[in-house]
């Protein structure tokens, strides 16, 4: 009868101990799945808005030529497999009609900031925690990118058109990527 008991006792210990590994490691895998699905990491796409014609008579708020038309389709076309769940712009023509194809793929209202408070725009951005496209200037685009990655930038050349600063932002860090599209109007 003792050594059943001590057979029993050995079993019942063996049971516990697994059972209680099994726990842990349960306990372990389900922290590690909360800190991938937490929606504590995100990116923020930031475009220029596409070629705006100069030769137009509103030249406070002109157009997009054909050409940004077209890179406007391009853009979309970019962004078409990416999770976006808002969009930005500037309250302008070009800016807008440079968002609008993705913002109608994608179903999404086009939501206006101030570009003249970069810093207020940058910190909204940063605590909304979602994936985002901006559409701005050459003297904004670049300076938005370097407040939400604590870089100085500086605005860049009006000639340039093919530019997308990618920020992605996982656990309070900022990694900026700097991607040249291959868009040729032509």
């Amino acid at each position: 009868m003792f050594f059943v008991d001590l057979l029993f006792t050995n079993v019942m210990r063996r049971t516990a101990l697994i059972l209680i590994t099994l726990s842990l490691f349960t306990s372990l895998v389900s922290n590690h799945k909360i800190a991938h699905t937490n929606n504590e990491d995100f990116t923020i796409y930031l475009i220029r808005h596409a070629e705006k014609d100069l030769l137009s008579d509103n030249q406070i708020d002109p157009p997009l030529t054909k050409c940004g038309v077209k890179r406007s389709g391009f853009f979309k076309d970019l962004f078409k497999e990416i999770e976006i769940e808002k969009i930005y712009s500037t309250n302008y023509s070009r800016t807008k009609n440079t968002a609008m194809p993705t913002a109608l793929s994608k179903t999404i209202d086009i939501q206006y900031y101030d570009s003249s408070d970069l810093k207020s725009f940058s910190e909204l951005l940063i605590n909304s925690k979602q994936n985002s496209l901006v559409v701005g200037h050459s003297n904004t685009t670049p300076v938005l990118a370097g407040l939400l990655t604590e870089q100085l930038i500086g605005p860049f050349d009006e000639s340039i058109y093919n530019r997308v600063y990618k920020i992605v932002i996982t656990e309070n860090k900022k990694k900026l990527f700097m991607i040249e599209t291959n868009f040729n109007c032509k």
